[in-house]
């Protein structure tokens, strides 16, 4: 059986964005498994110490493992484009698909599906328009927990960007749950 994947940010033992967290675990298991019981993932969240983590918690009908890692941001220098007909609804443990998609020309991707951009492999994306807003893919990859949060406050609006609309955007952003919402500045390769 296949496993599925939270992945919980923790900085002095607390979870950023846990409601989100298990609206999707929640989500996730119903529309998987059938299963429509509610669970609080913070109820099997104990850190070690107040460090900063990336909590693992592997899943599918049930919790298989729970770890901590201490947390390194990965810096994001180049990005490429990639055409893919990927399926990424769920978040899964295996990321074997997913990580074949990394150019050897940079360190991240930016996936083109059906002409239109949808996320990077490791986060959500976000382009600063001449309106000074926030636009993120009307079809992502996958519904991050950070871009649901800020799609519900207002702060991001969705809807369709192809690749080639880019140059007239001020500014890109990625997120996702450990790096928040974090301006980048690439460098874009072909």
């Amino acid at each position: 059986m296949f496993n599925l994947l939270e992945t919980i940010y923790i900085k002095n033992k607390t979870a950023r964005n846990i409601e989100y967290h298990n609206r999707r675990f929640n989500k996730t298991r119903e529309e998987l498994f059938g299963i429509k019981d509610e669970f609080d993932l913070l109820s099997i969240i104990s850190p070690p110490t107040n460090k900063i983590y990336r909590c693992r918690v592997v899943y599918n009908r049930d919790i298989k493992s729970i770890d901590f890692i201490p947390y390194y941001p990965k810096e994001i220098k180049t990005i490429s484009f990639v055409n893919s007909q990927i399926d990424y609804k769920y978040k899964y443990e295996n990321r074997d698909e997913l990580n074949s998609l990394i150019n050897p020309n940079s360190n991240e991707v930016i996936i083109i599906k059906n002409n239109l951009i949808t996320d990077t492999t490791i986060a959500n994306i976000a382009f600063l328009d001449k309106n000074k807003r926030w636009i993120t893919p009307h079809k992502p990859l996958l519904n991050g927990t950070i871009r649901e949060k800020l799609i519900d406050s207002g702060f991001l609006y969705t809807r369709d960007i192809k690749k080639d609309e880019i140059l007239n955007f001020d500014s890109i952003a990625l997120m996702n749950a450990m790096v928040g919402f974090k301006i980048i500045n690439p460098i874009f390769m072909d």
